[in-house]
């Protein structure tokens, strides 16, 4: 067959736009916020999601990725600044990644909250609650009882990097003051890199993860064993800051001496709940507490009643619940935790709480400890939501349900299946569970008959 060079394919679809390159500058004006709290612009028929951006401003933004019709971007420069924006409260805004919006206030990232989750409720549940709650909130600086810091040798500058990862990056930030930590890791995370940088294996360093509670815990994950003269560094350094040291090598993260044990109170119902690192735990203290609080009123669970709690984890809510009703059913996915909420319950003396463990993905057909039906339902499932467990919940018989979640979307998309059977969305409300962030939490109350 004859070749002819001449020929030319043409792509269908019309004509194909130049691509924006990574690390182009750009000017926009934003016109409105997304869910995440970048900031939109509207350039040539392409999107522009740009951080650190507000409504009506005028920026220069440098391009991080592009696909198609949307560009992701970073405010670099602020040339026509909002009314709104404020000085955020840390000197690494912008850099670090772990608060996103720290220069919106705090006001205005609570009315962001609330119009996410509003949106989502309307567009894929199409439903909107009789009575929106108002906002749970806590304190906006130093809530966070948990932290996890990056530690990275460096082998051609031949150092250690320690502090935070940045912002849409691998990259480390070295951190010196975190205002969003609780006061008593402030010291500890200041003195960190000074101490890692003594340790004579500093390659054989993982990660950091700071914990506060009934006391401050320090956790090393370490690729390598240590040496004593390294694991004499850690003690003092523990000691002089009053803090557990627990060593995470090979096996599992363990305390280095063996009946220290981490935890949590509940101080309400004077309850106490124990933990081992890598357990899930409510980095916000006052949030988590507020927010059982909540669920309890919402719920409103009666003498008697038998309760169910979906998702239960280390006890969170089914201990306080369990001090009001007659029996409580715990069920989680991970048999470890079903161990450590069944000891929670023990070591809190309380004896009507039955755990069990199940794979909450599927359907609850069959379930033996569904089978005698609940008064109400509490559920507490991850960002994924509970949409299999949702779709048969109508068969437990309960007339009262308490949704906690963590994806505004996921617990839309629950919300209607609820809806379809028969439930009405009584109450929803954010939870403000991480301020400085544009992450949202939510609470919604359903009722049925």
């Amino acid at each position: 067959m004859a070749k002819h060079k001449s020929l030319r394919f043409q792509p269908a679809g019309g004509e194909r736009k130049t691509q924006v390159p990574v690390g182009k500058k750009q000017k926009l004006c934003i016109e409105r916020l997304a869910n995440d709290g970048r900031g939109i612009a509207f350039v040539e028929g392409r999107s522009w999601f740009v951080a650190g951006a507000l409504t009506g401003e005028e920026v220069e933004a440098r391009v991080l990725a592009a696909r198609a019709q949307v560009v992701e971007a970073r405010s670099e420069r602020v040339l026509t600044p909002s009314a709104l924006r404020r000085e955020p409260a840390c000197a690494h805004a912008g850099r670090c990644g772990g608060c996103t919006l720290q220069h919106l206030p705090h006001a205005e990232q609570l009315a962001l909250k609330q119009r996410s989750l509003a949106e989502q409720m309307q567009r894929q549940a199409g439903v909107e609650p009789d009575e929106w709650a108002a906002p749970l909130t806590g304190p906006e600086l130093g809530y966070r009882r948990r932290a996890r810091i990056a530690v990275r040798w460096d082998v051609k500058g031949k150092r250690l990097e320690v502090g935070f990862r940045a912002a849409a990056s691998q990259d480390i930030v070295a951190i010196d003051d975190c205002p969003v930590l609780v006061q008593p890791l402030q010291p500890i995370l200041r003195a960190l890199p000074a101490l890692l940088r003594t340790l004579d294996k500093p390659q054989a360093l993982g990660h950091v993860e700071l914990f506060h509670g009934t006391q401050a815990a320090l956790l090393l994950r370490h690729t390598a064993p240590l040496g004593e003269a390294d694991l004499q560094r850690l003690r003092a350094f523990c000691a002089e800051h009053q803090a557990q040291l627990w060593l995470h090598g090979a096996g599992e993260p363990e305390p280095d001496v063996p009946e220290q044990r981490l935890g949590y109170r509940l101080e309400p119902w004077n309850l106490e709940l124990q933990y081992r690192p890598g357990d899930f735990v409510q980095v916000n203290g006052a949030v988590n507490q507020a927010m059982v609080e909540q669920a309890l009123d919402w719920l409103a669970p009666q003498t008697g009643e038998r309760v169910l709690d979906l998702f239960c984890g280390l006890g969170n809510f089914a201990l306080p619940l369990a001090q009001r009703v007659g029996e409580v059913v715990a069920v989680e996915g991970v048999q470890a935790m079903v161990a450590r909420a069944r000891e929670n319950a023990a070591a809190n003396g309380l004896g009507n709480l039955h755990f069990f463990q199940a794979d909450l993905s599927k359907p609850l057909a069959g379930a033996p400890w569904a089978a005698r039906g609940f008064a109400a339902i509490l559920l507490d499932p991850p960002r994924d939501g509970a949409f299999e467990v949702v779709k048969e919940i109508h068969r437990l018989g309960a007339r009262r349900l308490v949704y906690v979640s963590c994806n505004p979307a996921t617990l839309a998309r629950d919300a209607a299946e609820l809806v379809r059977q028969g439930y009405r969305l009584k109450r929803a409300g954010i939870l403000d569970m991480f301020p400085q962030t544009a992450h949202v939490e939510a609470m919604a109350l359903f009722e049925r008959g």
